[in-house]
């Protein structure tokens, strides 16, 4: 009872009283679990990112200026030598990891099951899971080194997403170095910042989106069992991309001689009107601008190389040291759903 009446003063002072609208309804195993859910949301925080979506894109106090980069096509051959080298010697020292972002469903697609599980190469039978698996068999071919793969699923999709890996007996790679775990999730709001009800009277929630990624890392003890493991860097992406090349001798090479926390891979784009974030630094610091907020004349800039300046896209190409991880895992999440 003293538990029930704590939360209603905290939902009253949130103006959320309505999550108890079904509680009497409910049975004792129903009502411990919505007390439950209820208790773990952070209203303050459900407050301001809904306070934040009512306050009009402002880049007005937002200095953005271009970032330094490092063109591979303009490295010359001693200079990749040297870093591949350092980077294979990572590699086959066991300080890698990947992780694939795949807690989403195949919807856009067409397909009714998580979207890793989509077929995109009919003629070979070819999911969007095998071909990402495809290339860490590779790269366990060519340095002799299996490398764990971490694969962050969701509520709705874990279970049939473990399923299809069982199925398949995991494309031929080690069981044991194929590891899922939960992304986070967050309530949904309505459009006047009241938190949604299932029709069973649970809360609504919703995956907390690829911001979420290194805190459910965090939640589910990922960071932990990497750094026993004695993981030093991880390379994170999303499903969607089958030719991305997580493994990368390269970049890592280049992150561990230049001793940075984080380093990602940028597509240029060809046209100034493509739908796609870019790379850049927000009053001095790295972030990224989107297309709807980046202005005409600056998306159409171009450098001495009639490149243009803002043409880095983000293509979830992120490989981090570990430490920068434990880092980033800390801070709040500022997602929103409706």
């Amino acid at each position: 009872m003293k538990k029930l009446d704590e939360i209603k003063n905290i939902l009253k002072k949130h103006g959320q009283e309505h999550l108890l609208s079904f509680y009497n309804k409910m049975n004792d195993s129903q009502k411990e679990q919505l007390l439950n859910q209820i208790k773990s949301i952070d209203f303050d925080l459900m407050d301001e990112l809904y306070e934040s979506t009512k306050k009009p894109l402002d880049l007005g106090n937002i200095a953005i200026e271009p970032i330094e980069h490092t063109d591979k096509a303009r490295l010359t051959v001693a200079e990749k030598q040297v870093y591949e080298e350092k980077g294979i010697e990572a590699i086959k020292d066991h300080k890698l990891a990947v992780v694939t972002m795949a807690g989403g469903q195949g919807t856009r697609l067409g397909h009714s099951g998580p979207k890793g599980t989509y077929i995109f190469d009919v003629e070979n039978n070819k999911s969007i899971f095998e071909a990402l698996c495809d290339t860490l068999k590779r790269a366990w071919k060519q340095y002799d080194t299996v490398i764990p793969w971490y694969i962050m699923t969701s509520r709705e999709n874990n279970d049939a997403t473990v399923a299809f890996f069982e199925e398949h007996d995991y494309f031929g790679y080690p069981k044991e170095s194929v590891r899922f775990f939960k992304q986070g999730e967050l309530p949904m709001l309505d459009m006047n910042g009241k938190i949604l009800l299932e029709e069973n009277g649970m809360v609504k929630q919703a995956a907390n989106g690829h911001g979420g990624t290194l805190h459910s890392m965090a939640k589910a003890k990922v960071l932990e069992q990497m750094k026993e493991e004695g993981i030093e860097w991880v390379f994170i992406n999303g499903v969607d991309n089958v030719l991305v090349k997580p493994v990368d001798p390269l970049l890592m090479g280049m992150s561990i001689t230049n001793k940075v926390l984080g380093a990602v891979k940028t597509i240029e784009k060809t046209d100034p009107k493509e739908k796609v974030g870019v790379f850049c630094r927000k009053n001095k610091k790295v972030g990224v601008v989107e297309y709807t907020e980046i202005s005409e004349e600056m998306a159409n800039l171009r450098d001495d190389y009639g490149s243009l300046v803002y043409g880095d896209a983000n293509a979830i190409f992120h490989l981090y040291n570990i430490k920068g991880l434990e880092k980033v895992a800390e801070v709040k999440l500022r997602n929103v759903y409706f």
